[in-house]
């Protein structure tokens, strides 16, 4: 890669012949009378001449870029482009004026994109993503162009897959891509091509928490374009495969900056309506994340609206998970896990007269899993769930007496796994002691 750390102020202090380009007819008479005009003018003198004439000059800029190869003078074409949007992002629209239609003024910046440069990647990147943002009504307009600009936008979207995976540059390449999606991934056509491309399994890494300034705004920009995504519904499945809401999750409870908790809250907004990706969340403990996020002191409105949305959607999905239907479904699977309702006392306490159905079946399965299951985490959780029924029902530690259930959870008091040992214990400390003293035990 060719000079790497070229800024474009530098490339700005070069002096370009224009006047050769019109004795090789490369430009014209009246683009060099604009280019004389303008170059190497003061900011205030360029503002003025694209205020009064800045359709003519795009005209010439892109026409450079499209029928001149000279690295350096392309270099400058895109730092001069550059520092006018810089100036006035506003100025994108001029791309879009009536009189570029009959003209591609994409293509000569997605041409730029496969040069094995640096800076002219870097800007044409920037500069087509701001003019593509500034399109009008690409949400809905329909005319002759739609197919060619929908092979515009997968040719872009194709590159910046690409450096996902594999980046130009080192430091600066992934930073490029994420932030231009997180710009384009506004426009629906964009993120039904990223899902497609496996996109969101490659933002996935980006997803953990940052220290320094530039990797928090990294991870700012990649949870944005999961936001974003979370408007597509086909992205939905790839949220779950991809691993990225465990990831969102620790991103929400350790971000010590506003802007990023809240663009992970608005995410999860989205996915709480979604039942699978809301009980991962439950699992994930994102309930106690936002009750802290609730107890700090916020100015967005937007984002304290999110936490009460996702508060009530993770107390809806427990109040779901907890149905004893649920619970009798996972314990005749013969496979436990620490689902909420095993550790919420108004589960236990609502549905503990419904262990009696056909003669105490939840509770025997419970036990013979105790007997015979080889999977510590099964037999942690049933041992707990003994436990807990021990102290929830009246007559609990009398009925795991008559079922024998005692010896055989003994036997796991010295079990090699510590929590299968520690649930063991507890359970038999609480068929020992009566009930009176059985919820001290913990």
């Amino acid at each position: 890669m060719e000079s790497p750390e070229l800024t474009r102020e530098e490339v700005l202090k070069r002096d370009i012949p224009w006047e050769t380009y019109m004795t090789a007819k490369l430009i014209n008479s009246r683009g060099l009378q604009l280019l004389r005009r303008y170059d190497h003018r003061p900011d205030s003198v360029q503002a003025a001449l694209l205020d009064e004439d800045g359709v003519a000059y795009v005209s010439v800029f892109v026409g450079i870029l499209r029928d001149i190869s000279k690295q350096e003078t392309v270099e400058y074409m895109l730092a001069m482009i550059d520092d006018m949007l810089i100036a006035n992002p506003k100025r994108a629209r001029l791309f879009h004026n009536k009189a570029f239609a009959n003209e591609d003024i994409y293509r000569p910046f997605l041409k730029l994109l496969q040069k094995k440069n640096w800076f002219i990647q870097e800007k044409s990147c920037k500069i087509l993503t701001l003019v593509i943002s500034a399109r009008p009504n690409d949400e809905g307009e329909i005319d002759d162009t739609a197919d060619s600009f929908s092979d515009i936008l997968r040719s872009l979207v194709d590159w910046l897959i690409s450096q996902l995976r594999t980046p130009s540059h080192p430091t600066r390449g992934i930073p490029m891509a994420v932030s231009s999606l997180a710009t384009l991934l506004r426009l629906s056509k964009v993120r039904a091509m990223f899902v497609r491309a496996d996109g969101i399994r490659l933002l996935a890494p980006l997803i953990t928490p940052a220290v320094t300034q530039q990797h928090i705004q990294l991870l700012y920009e990649a949870s944005l374009c999961l936001w974003l995504l979370s408007f597509h519904e086909a992205a939905i499945d790839a949220f779950s495969t991809s691993r990225v809401v465990p990831r969102l999750v620790e991103v929400v409870k350790t971000s010590t900056k506003e802007k990023v908790a809240r663009v992970g809250v608005l995410t999860f907004c989205n996915l709480s309506n979604k039942p699978n990706l809301a009980a991962e969340m439950v699992d994930l403990g994102m309930l106690k994340v936002v009750q802290s996020l609730k107890l700090q002191a916020w100015n967005d409105e937007d984002f304290i609206q999110a936490l009460d949305i996702v508060d009530v959607a993770m107390k809806d999905s427990i109040r779901k998970l907890s149905s004893f239907d649920r619970y009798k479904g996972e314990v005749l699977s013969g496979n436990l896990d620490w689902t909420p309702m095993h550790k919420d006392p108004v589960f236990w306490r609502d549905n503990i007269t419904k262990f009696a159905d056909n003669d105490f079946q939840v509770l025997r399965v419970l036990i013979t899993i105790v007997d015979n299951s080889r999977d510590t985490r099964t037999l942690a959780v049933a041992c707990h769930d003994i436990a807990q029924f021990i102290e929830y029902h009246p007559a609990g530690r009398g009925i795991i007496l008559d079922l024998k259930a005692k010896e055989r959870v003994m036997k796991h008091m010295a079990h090699p796994n510590p929590e299968v040992s520690k649930q063991a214990l507890l359970c038999v400390q609480k068929i020992l002691l009566s009930a009176k003293y059985a919820s001290y035990i913990q």
